[in-house]
């Protein structure tokens, strides 16, 4: 029996692995000699066994050290600070976050992913912009940082390599949900990424991967402590996701309504809520701001004058995109060939909406991935998407699909209707914030 066999068995019979074996793993997993279906088991078998608070620290360590480690030691003049989300439907925060920070004066270097499962990846929406090259390189990421402020990029083979295997077989095995695993995958890249200060977003609801807000809790104080075990301070807030965050989901349609929010034109008032919520804390955490209040003022004020903007243009331009995406998105940004309003079948109130279920039908739609190596179609998705308490007559539409051909449109307009729930009376508020960890 070899070694990595071996390992995958004794995690499978729920044994605690040591520090050596996870190295040998995280190892092969960086040099490419790792099978994947190795990997899917070893995967799945953590998934079943969870690791204890020793085995995932090692597995992020591990991870971190697999690649590059930057340090920004005298290279920058402010905090650096990232935030990182779990996922959900329309998250398209980090686009705006990035360069608000950086308006404030902080450094945000950061490494985002594509799409897990049902929820949308950063990068998958940054490469619906034409010419946007997320993996130039990590001198040109250093070197975007320190000249803009804030840098988004996915994973190269020069940070975090082991995970980079890792989040791919995690996408498809139904192992996303793993503690130890997110821990590791997210940690890994912000300790290689060498931040000073992280905030975490957990989302929680029917769009998330945690539907539980005790799962989300647990979660978030697991990254805390992993991080701060790591020396790297954090914090986290577990965020509203029983709906689409925002009034659109898919790629192009996101970066549309990030460019109308940045310009003020339109703001949805959950998905300002939530990038001023992390915002406040990233800026508190790093120095830059005395209290939330002050924090959240810093960030109404880049957002009005345009200084948020203005960096969100250069990052774009810095790295491959074009310097007038934000004047003129209609023209950078594929639009899809059908588009179809989704009509409520009853009159009532907008009282659910399956967030997962609006997900898969943007997979269905080409908007995200079923298999690692399948093409996503950037045009696809549901924009016009209206929130839970809002009041219909039958026939009024509930969001508009954005589709490759009719038959795709047919089926996502089933789908969505599919996902709500209408009711005779209006439903309860939730909360956008259900909770804050680590302060």
């Amino acid at each position: 029996m070899s070694p990595i066999t071996d390992i995958i068995r004794r995690k499978r019979d729920g044994h605690a692995l040591t520090a050596d074996e996870i190295g040998l793993v995280v190892r092969r997993l960086a040099d490419g000699s790792l099978p994947r279906e190795q990997a899917a088991a070893l995967a799945m078998a953590i998934f079943l066994n969870d690791m204890d608070a020793r085995e995932t620290a090692a597995l992020t360590a591990a991870m971190a050290r697999s690649g590059t480690m930057i340090d920004w030691t005298g290279r920058l003049s402010g905090p650096v600070l990232d935030k990182h989300s779990t996922g959900g439907v329309g998250d398209k925060v980090s686009l705006m976050l990035a360069p608000i920070i950086a308006a404030c004066g902080g450094f945000v270097p950061m490494i985002a992913g594509r799409g897990l499962g049902h929820t949308g990846g950063t990068i998958d929406k940054l490469q619906s912009i034409p010419g946007y090259d997320p993996f130039a390189g990590i001198h040109r990421f250093q070197q975007v940082v320190a000249d803009v402020g804030c840098s988004i990029v996915g994973q190269t083979d020069d940070l975090a390599p082991a995970d980079r295997m890792m989040y791919a077989i995690r996408d498809v095995t139904a192992t996303i949900e793993s503690t130890p695993l997110i821990t590791g995958s997210i940690l890994s890249k912000k300790l290689a990424a060498g931040l000073g200060g992280l905030v975490m977003d957990i989302k929680a609801g029917s769009g998330a991967f945690m539907s539980d807000d005790e799962e989300a809790r647990a979660l978030g104080n697991a990254i805390i402590a992993s991080a701060r075990e790591a020396g790297l301070p954090a914090r986290a807030l577990v965020t509203d996701m029983d709906e689409t965050l925002g009034h659109a989901a898919g790629n192009a349609l996101e970066v549309m309504e990030a460019v109308a929010y940045l310009r003020g034109d339109i703001r949805e008032a959950r998905l300002h809520g939530v990038t001023v919520a992390l915002c406040a804390e990233m800026l508190v955490i790093g120095g830059l701001a005395t209290d939330i209040a002050d924090a959240e003022a810093k960030v109404e004020a880049v957002l009005a004058n345009g200084a948020a903007a203005e960096r969100f243009s250069k990052m774009i331009a810095a790295l491959g995109g074009s310097a007038d995406l934000l004047d003129r998105p209609e023209t950078h940004l594929a639009a899809a060939p059908v588009i179809r309003p989704v009509p409520a079948p009853v009159s009532g109130w907008l009282a659910k909406v399956d967030g997962k279920a609006v997900g898969e039908a943007i997979i269905d739609l080409g908007g995200g991935r079923r298999r690692v190596d399948d093409v996503v179609d950037p045009r696809t998705g549901f924009a016009d998407v209206v929130a839970i308490g809002t009041r219909f007559d039958a026939g009024d539409p509930v969001a508009i699909v954005h589709a490759g051909d009719e038959d795709a449109a047919d089926r996502a307009v089933e789908a969505y209707l599919a996902a709500c729930t209408f009711d005779d009376a209006r439903p309860a508020d939730r909360p956008l914030v259900r909770m804050v960890l680590g302060r």
